[in-house]
């Protein structure tokens, strides 16, 4: 089993390790096996739904964006909260038993026919998955040492983004030939599979957490809550304590408010600025992911000496760039290519930002501050979707790309001159 450790003073930090050295740790590769088979149960369960509001519901476009909305804003309202307990349960049963529990939940919607039936299961399997997201990503810091984990998070980046191209196309196979109910049949049983896959990893994470973290002066004293306050003021504090997380944790939050804006508006986009057809949508909204699959595996290949720091800066300013030639450059060929840049910039940024919370985080906070910043970031993609309709009704999609195109250059210029680190950081 691969365990972190700090390089000696006076010597060259080891080299970057690649996807294929990570890959062959057992634990890594096995969290790696449960990732891909629930999240395209996931992508499959998320389309039948779309599919089934929007065909069969004749939903309105507000109500199939309440469905992501249902999905995230339990996430991004329990994180903080759940990170506590995740600190302080044993890490494969919380692990193994939400999987399980997401296993059951997915069933409900074999049996849900109105609108508010999807948003309630959704909104419940996403309370279950604040608990799982954080633990995994302690999993993934006991399993790999602080030289692999930028290789790590790709590998588990690029199940993501892989299935932003192929998902699609198997979910509307499988929904159009076997129908909604087999996606979440199917949905069900990878969340079953992935369970079994954890519990077969033999662990291996710090024992008794709970003493590691150092409790405040007067927690003994308090009631429940208050210690549980407690708990989730101290990774608070870390972050807001710790400038370059901070930045990273802002950068990151700020490019998944772009994408939460880009999902609602870029087929707006292309019928009112490109006055193309459905066609062309189909041609121009994948490049996002494919951008990201290829910027995970470009800067994961080429990137190893690259600060974290670094590629995050770069990432910003790509992003804006993408977005500039959204604004200025209204064509079918502009769109493929401003898309692919958002999409591989965006990748430049998600790898770096994980990569310094697992490295920059003591052990014994891993959960609250991965749960905090996962929080953040969940946020702010809800504030994307919600915000994207309500700025282009008052002045327009371009100009909204530009606007966010702003908000990237003030944070990378804060970002800059107040947030830097005061010393390097291992990467």
């Amino acid at each position: 089993m691969a365990t972190s450790s700090q390089t000696p003073a006076g010597t060259l930090p080891p080299e970057q390790l690649g996807m294929g050295a990570v890959l062959r740790i057992p634990m890594l590769r096995r969290l790696w096996y449960a990732q891909v088979i629930s999240v395209f149960g996931d992508f499959l369960a998320l389309y039948a739904v779309i599919g089934i509001l929007t065909f069969k519901l004749h939903a309105t476009a507000q109500q199939v964006t309440g469905v992501q909305i249902a999905y995230m804003l339990p996430i991004a309202v329990l994180g903080i909260l759940a990170g506590v307990f995740v600190d302080r349960w044993p890490l494969k049963p919380t692990m193994v038993s939400s999987d399980s529990i997401r296993a059951c939940l997915v069933l409900l919607l074999l049996f849900a026919h109105q609108a508010w039936h999807f948003y309630l299961v959704l909104a419940a399997i996403s309370v279950v998955s604040s608990f799982f997201s954080p633990a995994q990503g302690v999993a993934i810091r006991s399993a790999v040492p602080l030289h692999g984990l930028r290789s790590a998070n790709a590998l588990m980046q690029q199940v993501m983004f892989g299935m932003r191209i192929i998902g699609p196309a198997a979910a509307g196979a499988m929904y159009a030939y076997f129908g909604a109910k087999s996606c979440y049949l199917l949905d069900s049983v990878s969340f079953v599979g992935s369970a079994l896959i954890i519990a077969s990893v033999p662990f291996m994470v710090p024992s008794a957490p709970t003493k590691s973290a150092a409790p405040e002066p007067n927690a003994a004293g308090h009631s429940v809550l208050g210690k549980i306050w407690l708990d989730m003021k101290q990774g608070i504090d870390f972050i807001l304590h710790h400038s370059a997380l901070l930045f990273v944790i802002l950068a990151m939050a700020a490019g998944m408010f772009v994408l939460g804006c880009f999902g609602p508006l870029i087929a707006i986009y292309v019928r009112d600025s490109l006055h193309a057809s459905s066609k062309a949508f189909a041609i121009v909204a994948p490049m996002i992911g494919l951008g990201m699959l290829v910027g995970i595996n470009g800067l994961n290949a080429f990137g190893k000496k690259l600060s974290n720091t670094l590629q995050v800066y770069s990432g910003l300013v790509g992003i804006a760039v993408g977005l500039l030639i959204l604004t200025l450059l209204p064509h079918i060929w502009s769109a493929l290519l401003g898309n692919l840049i958002v999409g591989f910039s965006v990748a430049g940024i998600i790898v770096p930002a994980q990569t310094l919370f697992q490295q920059a985080t003591p052990p014994e906070l891993m959960g609250r501050v991965g749960s905090t910043f996962m929080s953040i970031v969940f946020t702010a993609q809800i504030a994307g979707l919600i915000l994207s309709g309500l700025l282009t009704q008052h002045i327009g999609v371009r100009q909204v790309f530009a606007l966010c195109a702003a908000m990237l250059i003030v944070l990378l210029v804060i970002g800059k001159f107040f947030m830097e680190p005061k010393e390097p950081l291992p990467s």
